[in-house]
């Protein structure tokens, strides 16, 4: 559904990312996790061809997103950050002006989102709370019927209860829809409910691209007690952390490759330990605390 191919980027001199190449298989939800600054928004805006690439090519249903004729571009639902409104309106207005632009328009899924957040067809946008107002942009966004939702940083100003409304109502809508959604969240939690795929992304690159469940039962989180504390820069390894005797530390292994890799370079330890852990963990683990 999505094909990006080493694309670099600059903001003035400063290097986002080089030759960044990632694919986005049809029928999946993939979320791209990273730190600020790393260019979550910045792939976004390419993938929406509101920016060009210093090089490298994006493609969408196969074609180049920059030459994407209006009709083909209709198939994709994008949410910027932000999610923008005419607040004017009331909820049946809205809803009447967006649905002349395409012609798929899926008003049953509008109302049925709208009648979970108990509002009126005349409530005001204006006179929303800021996770209601976000739930409605989400709404007309999935009416749409796009082929594929692009959605930054979805979960903007939703409470708790909003955001786990709105995760259960969008997988099941894509999931029975045939849906493909590329989307951001700097709030992972959600993202362990809600996707199926990740890619993590550091400064200038992705770390790791894998299904959700592969990578979940694939990182561990190990502890151990060093007989004689130092630093240790062994392969593999993802920050390692050393408090007092006791080293911290993550890797894409399990508990005895783990330690036969301490074993075969002379690393005494004891008190050794290692935990699978949730996928907000394992983020931090593979791109460090700061």
């Amino acid at each position: 559904m999505i094909e990006c191919e080493n694309l670099t980027h600059y903001y003035g001199k400063r290097l986002i990312y080089e030759n960044l190449s990632f694919r986005v298989p049809e029928g999946r939800i993939l979320g791209l996790l990273g730190k600020n600054g790393t260019g979550k928004t910045t792939t976004i805006n390419i993938l929406s061809g509101f920016l060009r690439p210093r090089s490298g090519v994006c493609r969408i249903f196969g074609q180049d997103i920059t030459s994407m004729p209006p009709q083909l571009r209709r198939d994709i639902g994008l949410l910027i950050e932000g999610h923008v409104q005419y607040t004017f309106m009331n909820i049946s207005q809205i809803e009447k002006f967006y649905s002349r632009f395409y012609p798929g328009w899926r008003r049953d899924v509008y109302y049925d989102l709208m009648s979970m957040l108990k509002v009126a067809p005349q409530q005001q946008i204006s006179r929303m709370s800021c996770g209601q107002r976000s739930q409605v942009a989400l709404g007309l966004l999935m009416a749409q019927n796009p082929s594929l939702l692009i959605l930054d940083d979805f979960s903007l100003g939703l409470d708790p209860g909003y955001r786990r409304l709105f995760i259960d109502y969008l997988r099941d809508f894509v999931k029975t829809d045939g849906k493909t959604v590329f989307l951001t969240s700097h709030i992972i939690q959600d993202m362990e409910r809600l996707i199926d795929d990740c890619i993590i992304m550091d400064y200038g690159r992705i770390l790791i691209q894998n299904p959700v469940a592969s990578l979940l039962r694939e990182y561990y989180s190990y502890t151990f007690r060093m007989e004689n504390p130092g630093p240790i820069g062994l392969p593999g390894l993802y920050h390692p952390t050393l408090r007092k005797d006791r080293m911290e530390v993550g890797a894409l292994m399990p508990p005895q490759a783990m330690e036969a890799l301490l074993r075969s370079n002379g690393i005494a330890y004891s008190d050794f330990s290692g935990s699978h852990v949730p996928l907000e963990d394992v983020f931090i683990g593979l791109t460090g605390k700061y």
